[in-house]
């Protein structure tokens, strides 16, 4: 039989991977990185501007972040008319940098608001892991996770792998079917592409041609009008993102029509 002949140690450590309570109160505090996530129009936007609000209203003081937002311009918005001015993250961008910079003009960042985050690079991602294990910032992205060829966006795969929470929003979105939705399908006139550049930043509701951009914004400036015009995106079943039925007009004979 072994005999214990250290009276100071304690058996029951090494059963146990948690610290002891003293111990613990000696480590360091770090914030937490939280991932929200669904398809397009499920409200991530809103969530991440409604957020932002309670935190301030709490006497917090963040940054918003954003990376191609469907405006086109440095501002996080949300389809229900909803917007807030932000910093435009760009491919190069060092988000500590940033933060760095609101610290040198005498600004205190608890938290960030980083929304359309599944553009931003695998770098960048740990970059928000750097901010809540060395300067205690609470991070909070919101984002799709998988682009058109309903593949993981390189954002979303690394948030995946290091966020401390992830949670899907609950906002349920329907395909045209009745079911729920859950793939972006990138859709030209009534055809659902497969092939394509990844970053292709479009809204769900196709613009009137000759009208401009309305709430439809091409990030390649190399492609032209008349193909932005008739690019958009819609929500799918899981049935019909494989066979690329984006179902009936709305707008053809025996259809409701809404005026």
């Amino acid at each position: 039989m072994t005999v214990l002949h250290d009276d100071d140690s304690d058996p029951t450590d090494a059963l146990s991977p948690v610290p002891a309570a003293a111990w613990r109160r000696d480590m360091p505090v770090t914030g937490r990185v939280k991932f929200c996530y669904g398809p397009m129009d499920c409200g991530k936007s809103t969530l991440a501007l409604q957020i932002d609000h309670n935190l301030a209203r709490q006497g917090r003081q963040g940054l918003l972040l954003v990376r191609h937002d469907r405006s086109g311009t440095a501002q996080i918005s949300s389809r229900i008319g909803i917007t807030r001015r932000a910093l435009e993250v760009e491919v190069d961008t060092d988000v500590r940098a940033l933060v760095r910079q609101a610290w040198e003009r005498g600004k205190h960042v608890d938290y960030l608001i980083v929304d359309e985050a599944q553009f931003l690079s695998s770098e960048q991602v740990e970059q928000l892991t750097d901010l809540a294990d060395e300067a205690c910032i609470d991070v909070y992205c919101f984002g799709i996770a998988t682009d058109f060829r309903s593949e993981l966006f390189a954002g979303a795969r690394r948030l995946f792998e290091l966020a401390d929470e992830l949670q899907p929003v609950q906002v349920e979105v329907l395909c045209w079917c009745g079911r729920p939705g859950r793939f972006n399908a990138r859709v030209r006139d009534g055809v659902v592409l497969r092939t394509g550049d990844t970053v292709y930043v479009a809204d769900t509701a196709p613009s009137t041609p000759g009208t401009g951009s309305v709430g439809e914004v091409n990030s390649d400036t190399t492609r032209s009008s008349t193909e932005t015009a008739t690019v958009r995106y819609q929500v799918l079943c899981r049935r019909h993102f494989r066979l690329g039925e984006v179902g009936p007009d709305a707008s053809g004979p025996g259809q409701l029509q809404l005026t």
